[in-house]
C-alpha cells in the first residue's frame, strides 16, 4: 500500500513510517521540520540526541533494505501539498503534521492563533487535495482523547445515542476541549466528519491518549534511528517529566490533586493501530471514530510508579505537589470505551514494570542532556499572556529546507521529493 505519513519527522510520526516501512509498504514521509524549529523557539531539546531526517534515512535504507520517499514542506501551503498527492498517489494519508502542543497554544494570542491556523487550515487543504485528486485514499488522523474532555458519563467512541421527547438519535459525542490545541483538534473533526458527508471521502479519527515510550523494533536496529524523548512543560508528557525528574533527584512535579485520569498507550500500540486503520479503511462516506488507547491512570498513580520504579534502582524519588496552571477538574469520573481496536486485532503493550525500567534507564543514559529548568510549568491557562524563557518572540514555521519546495513558471510552490542532501534543521 502507498501510505503518506504527514509530519513523518515527529515523533509518532517517525516511529509510524518506520513500522509500515519494515510492513513493506511504500511510505512517503511530508514535513517542513517545523517541530524541531519550536524545540530552537522555546529553549527546549529532546533528551534523545535525534539526527537530521536525511541522515534517518539514509541510515534507514542501510539497514532495512527500503526507502521512505521525502517531501518537504508546509501542509498549509495547498499548491506544496496537492502537488505531493498528484506526485506520490497516496492509498492511505496519516496526518501527524499539527502542533500537538496544549500548553504551547496556551502561551499568549500568537501561538494560540498559530496553532488554530496551522491544524486547521492544514487540515482542510488535504481535505480539498483529497477530493481533488485522490478521493478514493484513506485518511487516517490523529485525534486526542482530549476533545471529549472529563464528563460525568461514559466517553463512548465518537457517537452516542441519544433519547430525547420521545425520539431517538446517534449523535457525535459531547465536545469538551481543555485548550485552543484540543479546540484546533475538535474543529478538524467537524471538517472531516462534513466532507465525508457531502463528498463521500473516507475517513478514521484515532482519539488518542497519552503516549509513552521511544523503543519500537525498527527504531532499536540503528542510534541513529532513536525517537524523540520530550520532557519539558510544554511538549513533555508527564511520564517522560516524572522519569527525568526521577533520575537527577528532584521531586516528581504533580499538578493539584493528581486525580486527573487520562488514557495511556505504548508508541508500540501506536503504529499498529495506524496499520489496523490502513489494513481496515472506512467506507466511502463513513467517518469513523476509534478511541485508541490501551489504559487509564491518573497522573498520581503515574508518579508512585515512578517513585517505586526508582527505588528499585536506588533513586531516592519524591513527590511534590504544585498548583494545577491548567483550567481542569483535578479529581474526576472517567471511562471510556475503548474497543473497536481491540476487536480488530490490537494486542495491548500494558505499562510494565520493565518498560519503567527502560524508559528511566533511558533518562539515566542520557542525564547530562537535562535541562531542570524545563520541567517546572511556565504557562498558565488563566493568563492570555505567559512570559517563558525563549529565543524567538513569536512561532514562525523554519525558513528552511526550501530546498524541496520548488517553484513553477506561475510562482505557485510545488512538491519535489528531496533526493541529495538535505540542510539540517537549526532546532538540532
Amino acid at each position: 500500500m502507498r501510505i503518506a505519513v504527514l509530519g513523518g519527522d515527529g515523533y509518532c510520526g517517525w516511529a509510524t513510517a518506520l513500522y509500515l516501512s519494515a510492513k513493506g509498504h511504500s511510505v512517503a514521509i511530508v514535513d517542513n521540520f517545523v517541530r524541531r524549529q519550536w524545540d530552537y523557539e522555546l529553549g527546549a531539546q529532546t533528551l534523545t540526541p535525534i539526527r537530521p531526517l536525511a541522515q534517518r534515512l539514509k541510515v534507514w535504507r542501510k539497514v532495512s533494505g527500503n526507502a521512505i520517499e521525502l517531501f518537504v514542506g508546509d501542509v498549509t501551503e495547498y499548491d506544496f501539498l496537492s502537488s505531493t498527492i498528484q506526485s506520490f498517489e497516496p492509498e492511505a494519508i496519516v496526518h501527524f503534521a499539527e502542533q500537538r502542543s496544549a500548553p504551547y497554544s496556551m502561551i499568549d494570542r500568537k501561538h494560540a492563533v498559530f496553532t488554530q491556523v496551522n491544524n486547521v487550515v492544514g487540515t482542510l487543504n488535504l481535505l480539498f487535495a483529497m477530493r481533488e485528486f485522490q478521493p478514493d485514499c484513506h485518511l487516517i488522523k490523529l485525534g486526542t482523547m482530549g476533545e471529549y474532555g472529563t464528563p460525568n458519563i461514559d466517553i463512548e467512541e465518537g457517537y452516542i445515542t441519544i433519547e430525547h421527547n420521545g425520539r431517538k438519535d446517534v449523535l457525535p459525542f459531547p465536545k469538551q476541549p481543555g485548550s485552543f490545541y484540543h479546540l484546533s483538534k475538535v474543529h478538524d473533526s467537524h471538517n472531516i466528519m462534513f466532507t465525508c458527508k457531502i463528498w463521500g471521502l473516507r475517513a478514521t479519527d484515532l482519539n488518542q491518549g497519552v503516549v509513552y515510550g521511544t523503543m519500537t523494533d525498527e527504531v532499536a536496529l540503528d542510534e541513529a534511528l532513536i525517537n524523540r524523548f520530550d520532557y519539558d512543560d510544554v511538549f513533555g508528557t508527564v511520564l517522560n517529566r516524572f522519569c527525568v525528574q526521577a533520575a537527577i533527584g528532584t521531586p516528581l512535579t504533580v499538578y493539584g490533586k493528581g486525580g486527573q485520569t487520562r488514557g495511556f498507550l505504548d508508541i508500540r500500540d501506536t503504529v499498529r493501530c495506524v496499520e489496523i486503520a490502513c489494513q481496515n479503511p472506512a467506507a466511502r462516506g463513513e467517518f469513523r471514530v476509534f478511541n485508541q488507547f490501551t489504559e487509564q491512570f491518573s497522573v498520581l498513580d503515574l508518579a508512585r510508579m515512578v517513585e517505586t520504579a526508582g527505588d528499585k534502582l536506588g533513586l531516592s524519588v519524591q513527590v511534590e505537589h504544585l498548583p494545577d496552571p491548567r483550567v481542569e477538574a483535578e479529581q474526576h469520573y472517567y471511562n471510556a470505551k475503548h474497543s473497536k481496536l481491540i476487536e480488530l486485532g490490537l494486542k495491548p503493550h500494558l505499562l510494565s514494570d520493565s518498560l519503567l525500567d527502560s524508559l528511566m534507564n533511558i533518562a539515566l543514559k542520557y542525564r547530562d542532556r537535562i535541562d531542570a529548568s524545563m520541567m517546572l510549568p511556565q504557562v498558565n491557562w488563566r493568563q492570555p499572556r505567559n512570559e517563558r524563557r525563549s529565543r524567538t518572540a513569536e512561532p514562525t514555521a523554519p525558513a528552511l529546507e526550501v530546498v524541496a519546495a520548488g517553484k513553477n513558471n506561475g510562482g505557485r510552490s510545488v512538491a519535489r521529493k528531496v533526493t541529495g542532501k538535505v540542510r539540517q534543521a537549526a532546532s538540532h
